[in-house]
């Protein structure tokens, strides 16, 4: 019961140049329990001034921070990483009562931000420039990566800590300040998640709250300098018209509607048992999630029997129990999801398991892992992210065709394919169009490598050297320690070098 306590003494705040303080918003949002439909906290709707006043702040103490040494910046972040490794269930709780994920998902998402911090407190201390090999005798040529000013970070409600910190720390280990923009349903979690940032220096991490206004002020203001975005497609767009007035630099990560291979050469038990978790993950609410499955047609039958084995085992309920899977998190979200599973219905799906609500869940948004058949490649359940649980499957005839159409999607976040055939796996690996492609191995991330994808997926990359690029300028440097002459190319031309017609 911790998390209420806090929530309750961290609703109407924002956090500040260091502190938590009451905004003096008047517009205030509730905040849900999923499980439970009760009403766990409130939310400010930052004011304008308040706004105005975290971005000044901020722009002025980053200054301090780039001027310390990298290793004090790395020291300093490696401390926040322990400090979350030590206290992750205190987190993990408040995230399963603002979101909904089972306990487990939650500690397994607030470790990751740990390992994301460690990850970049290091490599900002390699990628710090580089030197060439110079064109003119006694010069010295070479490349800095400098920060870029304050970044503006926009976050979704389905895994609001990592994707966080997978920017957060990117962003603060290149030597900028951070303004979080928290999703309204994960704001509280946000804020307690703060206590750890405590060491920074105040003001150099911030969070203010609210709807779409607060985020549009902060992306749009002059004094910040880039922007992380993570959600819709329309709004993603939206963000990138509006930093491009500036030409600031931004990274999007929108929709995803990936794709599963299914082939005959592959395990097909651990194939299901890794087609439920890519789908059902979180209940269904992933980017990444595995919604189009495509399954060769000698193993479909086989395949879906599986599969609905999977989805029948899976225990759901409170995150706070022993579940598998918890709610979706919000209302609008199921009755969105149940729209998406009746238009299904009317366009020729059938139902092989799920569908409906559990029984004797009559409170929260909870749905049944759901596993659809007979689903052609113009249905909309396959060509929309339905950010639920559900496994559309339709058979396909060949490798060939599977790879068609997997790529026929405006999306291209990830992909999957299981094959034990090293031919498919390689083709996989040059003619999915995807930014990531996971074999056999579903929805695994690596701090080390690029997150991001292609088409309306988005642009730029979170992780790996890339996600650091995102929040570095690189500036070319020459240097003449002799101040030279340079008449080999100076005023005035030699006649010699004139046309001579």
């Amino acid at each position: 019961m911790g998390s209420l306590k806090d929530f309750a003494r961290l609703s109407g705040t924002i956090y500040v140049a260091g502190a938590w303080t009451k905004s003096a918003a008047t517009t205030q949002i509730e905040v849900v329990d999923p499980a439970t439909e009760e009403v766990i906290g409130h939310i400010a709707d930052t004011t304008d001034a308040e706004i105005d006043q975290a971005i000044s702040i901020a722009n002025q103490v980053r200054k301090d921070w780039w001027r310390q040494d990298s290793r004090s910046r790395a020291v300093t972040l490696h401390d926040i990483a322990a400090r979350i490794r030590r206290d992750k269930a205190l987190y993990a709780e408040a995230l399963t009562r603002e979101e909904g994920k089972p306990f487990k998902e939650a500690v397994d998402e607030v470790s990751w931000c740990a390992t994301a911090i460690d990850y970049y407190a290091e490599l900002a201390r390699h990628e710090t420039g580089r030197i060439a090999g110079t064109t003119v005798p006694g010069q010295f040529h070479f490349a800095v990566k400098e920060p870029l000013g304050t970044v503006v970070i926009v976050l979704p409600f389905n895994y609001p800590l990592v994707l966080l910190c997978w920017e957060a720390a990117a962003a603060l280990a290149a030597g900028n300040a951070v303004i979080v923009k928290p999703h309204e349903q994960t704001s509280l979690t946000t804020l307690k998640f703060m206590e750890l940032f405590e060491t920074l220096p105040a003001g150099l991490m911030q969070v203010v709250t609210g709807g779409g206004r607060v985020g549009q002020r902060l992306i749009e203001s002059r004094d910040t300098h880039a922007v992380a975005y993570t959600g819709s497609v329309a709004i993603g767009q939206h963000v990138a018209r509006t930093c491009a007035e500036h030409f600031k630099p931004c990274l999007i990560e929108a929709s995803g509607n990936d794709p599963m291979i299914i082939m005959p050469s592959a395990p097909l038990d651990m194939a299901a048992r890794g087609a439920a978790f890519a789908a059902y993950l979180n209940c269904g609410q992933v980017c990444t999630s595995a919604e189009r499955f495509y399954v060769h047609e000698k193993v479909h039958d086989q395949f879906v029997e599986k599969l609905v084995a999977e989805a029948k085992k899976l225990r759901i309920g409170n995150g706070l129990e022993k579940v598998d899977m918890g709610p979706l998190a919000t209302l609008k979200q199921r009755d969105r999801f149940e729209g998406m599973l009746a238009k299904a219905r009317q366009q020729g799906a059938k139902f092989a398991t799920g569908g409906g609500r559990p029984q004797g869940l009559n409170r929260g948004w909870f749905v049944e892992p759901t596993v659809l058949t007979e689903v052609t490649p113009d249905m909309e359940i396959l060509n929309e992210e339905p950010f639920g649980p559900v496994a559309p499957v339709c058979r396909v005839r060949d490798f060939d065709q599977a790879i068609e159409l997997a790529n026929r999607s405006r999306y291209g976040l990830g992909a999957n394919l299981y094959t034990l055939d090293m031919d498919e796996a390689f083709r996989a690996v040059s003619e999915v169009e995807s930014g990531i492609l996971w074999i056999n191995a579903p929805l695994l991330d690596n701090d080390a490598l690029p997150f991001g994808g292609r088409k309306l997926s988005g642009t730029g990359r979170q992780l790996g050297p890339e996600g650091l690029n995102q929040f570095q300028n690189t500036k070319f440097v020459m240097i003449d320690p002799k101040a030279s002459n340079q008449d080999f190319w100076w005023f005035p031309y030699q006649d010699s070098e004139a046309y001579r017609g």
